[in-house]
């Protein structure tokens, strides 16, 4: 890296800071550390890291509190790092602005690998703007509503097509049920669940080799799903 992308850990645990600072840094990035959420957020004003690596743990506050206060400045890629197995921590987490998370214990590999997939990313601040968009075999154009697969079109309903260009405008992220149920089908239908279940399936009919067995939109159990993107492989 020519220019160094900066990553906060934030963890309460000091082995886990003295795993990550060595691997991080062999990676090529800087890193910046914080103990406690008021650290964090001090250290995220004075340093503007790229990315942050984010224990929900923390001794001074929850870590959610630490995302709620980031987002209200920032748009900087969040992963959650954490020992907590509850769902709904995880779900909170992410509907208040998370871009991603992994259990602890994690691995090394799978945790870089995320921070790459987030960088990466978060290079596309202005997708909102854009109306091409594009997931390794899968092509969506906004603004002719049409989808290709391996250089195919695709036959979709609207619903179909809203889902798929959610999913590929946030490819390699978790995304909550409830954060597409209220993009696709509006905030009156967040308990809605059956009618995501069915699109899914019908989806991965389309998309997947084998649609028991998908490889293409991943399950996230409890929380959402997560579109893989063959560039991240994440």
């Amino acid at each position: 890296m020519s220019v160094r992308a900066k990553v906060l850990i934030v963890d309460d645990e000091p082995q886990m800071r003295r795993i990550l600072r060595p691997s991080l840094i062999a990676e090529g990035y800087e890193v910046v550390s914080a103990a406690t959420g008021k650290e964090a957020l001090e250290r995220f004003r004075a340093r503007a890291p790229d990315v942050v690596v984010l224990d929900l743990g923390l001794p001074d506050m929850d870590g959610k509190d630490v995302v709620t206060a980031i987002r209200k400045t920032s748009s900087v890629p969040i992963i959650i790092l954490s020992a907590r197995e509850l769902e709904a921590e995880k779900v909170s987490a992410l509907d208040l602005g998370a871009d991603d998370y992994v259990n602890k214990p994690a691995a090394i590999g799978e945790l870089m690998a995320r921070i790459r997939a987030a960088l990466r990313h978060s290079g596309k601040s202005q997708e909102a703007l854009r109306t091409k968009f594009q997931a390794g075999p899968l092509a969506i154009d906004s603004l002719t509503h049409a989808a290709t697969f391996n250089g195919e079109p695709m036959k979709l309903t609207p619903k179909e097509f809203d889902l798929l260009h959610f999913l590929v405008r946030f490819a390699g992220r978790v995304i909550t049920h409830q954060q597409i149920l209220t993009t696709v089908w509006g905030p009156a239908h967040t308990e809605d669940a059956q009618y995501l279940r069915v699109l899914i399936r019908r989806l991965r009919e389309k998309i997947e080799v084998d649609p028991s067995d998908p490889k293409t939109i991943l399950t996230e159990p409890g929380i959402g799903y997560r579109l893989v993107d063959p560039i991240d492989g994440a």
